[in-house]
């Protein structure tokens, strides 16, 4: 995956539930069900193997009522499918606390790790940053405190607008020189930098909760937490050599910064020292940086462990509202992984995204562009990929055609378990 694609032309990005894993000793059943084909004829969607109904009676109401001549005309579809259980012998151990998330194999990093250099030296970071916090008493004063706070804000967007959503999923576009300049903020949470960052990341959709994730719950709560940052062997074997960054890579200054990461942070901290004394370095990147790192780290682990899936998009994902209020919209993870080239993720109004807050922002003063949103269309695609295993060839050529049936009327919320703005 040299460039980016849509996750709804590759099928690698929509494995199985690791809770409804395939074995090979898996039973299976016939039945059958009603699937959304277009009225265009060239778009036949067949053989559909589909693990549960995703269109509800209401949706079907609405869409069928809405519909006109030809513009999405055969939804009595009746086609055979098979629906997989999953094999009941396959050995787990045991579930996470408070969710229905199987482990299937507990990896203990610390104490059977495959360590190497750059596992030690990020696992000193870590640790140095969690004991430089341990000060934070000790040093308090307010001016110290509200920069922490600022430096919060301006390196979590780091991540969360820059490497996440406009990096990793290109969901808008910003000038050169803003768009670089988040990307700066973002290296200041010392998180790593775009590059491996963002490349971690969309392995991370390509082969979600599955056994080559790079950070799935499956292996355990604390490796999908923070461990797997200090087993970059197993990481990289799972996923395969890092191919999937080209656009970063390309250019010089996403270069520039993965060669000289490190000294970014670095140079920070010898400002703040500069400016504040020992108070400002223990807050604003001590207490700072520890806030910021395992509020990332909890998109990675309890919005795959607990909360709810408006949508079935074949992962763990979840929509988790009090992660969602301290990582800037990022826990409305299962909105996130339906539709993931969105720039919005809080799909309801009551949802809050701070991050989704900035981008319309720059929107309106005319800076970032392209800011994309679910529509009704996208539900209709997702319905028919995230909730189904089909022939992801047949969708890719005739997903256009699928599209362009669908009337401009149908722009509007879709009637399934949430409301999608158009």
């Amino acid at each position: 995956m040299a460039l980016i694609t849509s996750a709804l032309l590759k099928p690698n990005s929509l494995p199985f539930s690791p809770l409804h894993r395939v074995t090979p000793t898996a039973k299976t059943r016939r039945f059958s069900s009603r699937v959304l084909n277009s009225g265009h004829p060239d778009s036949e969607l067949n053989q559909i193997q589909r693990k549960q109904s995703p269109l509800d009676s209401s949706f079907v109401t609405q869409l069928r009522r809405s519909c006109s001549n030809g513009e999405v005309s055969a939804l009595a579809n009746e086609v055979s499918v098979v629906a997989k259980e999953p094999d009941h012998d396959l050995k787990t151990q045991g579930r996470i606390l408070f969710s229905d998330v199987v482990v299937q194999k507990r990896r203990e990093v610390f104490w059977r790790g495959n360590w190497n250099a750059l596992d030690i030296a990020s696992a000193g970071i870590v640790l140095a940053m969690h004991l430089l916090s341990l000060c934070a008493p000790f040093y308090f004063n307010w001016p110290a405190f509200w920069l922490a706070a600022g430096l919060y804000l301006v390196s979590g967007l780091g991540i969360t607008l820059s490497f996440h959503r406009n990096l990793s999923h290109r969901s808008f576009k910003l000038p050169i020189w803003l768009e670089y300049l988040f990307a700066y903020c973002g290296v200041q949470a010392l998180q790593g930098n775009p590059i491996d960052w963002v490349s971690t990341h969309r392995y991370h959709h390509q082969f979600c909760d599955s056994e080559r994730d790079p950070h799935s719950p499956i292996e355990g709560f604390w490796f999908s937490h923070m461990n797997w940052l200090f087993d970059t062997s197993t990481v990289i074997e799972k996923r395969g050599d890092s191919t999937n960054v080209g656009d970063l890579e390309k250019q010089p200054f996403y270069r520039f910064l993965q060669s000289t990461y490190i000294l970014h942070p670095i140079a920070l901290g010898a400002l703040l020292y500069a400016l504040g004394g020992f108070p400002f370095l223990v807050w604003g990147m001590g207490v700072r940086t520890i806030w910021v790192y395992h509020i990332t780290w909890l998109v990675n682990s309890a919005s795959h462990v607990w909360g709810k899936q408006a949508w079935n998009t074949g992962d763990l994902s979840k929509n988790n509202w009090w992660v969602a209020l301290l990582a800037f919209g990022e826990g409305w993870h299962n909105n996130h992984h339906a539709f993931e080239y969105s720039a919005r993720h809080g799909l309801e109004w009551w949802q809050l995204d701070l991050t989704w807050y900035v981008i319309k922002s720059l929107q309106v003063v005319g800076v970032a562009t392209e800011g994309l949103r679910p529509s009704f269309k996208g539900a209709c695609l997702t319905m028919m990929t995230h909730s189904c295993e089909l022939d992801f060839l047949t969708l890719y050529l005739n997903s256009s055609s699928i599209i362009n049936s669908l009337p401009p009327k149908l722009l509007r919320p879709v009637a399934i378990n949430i409301k999608v703005e158009p």
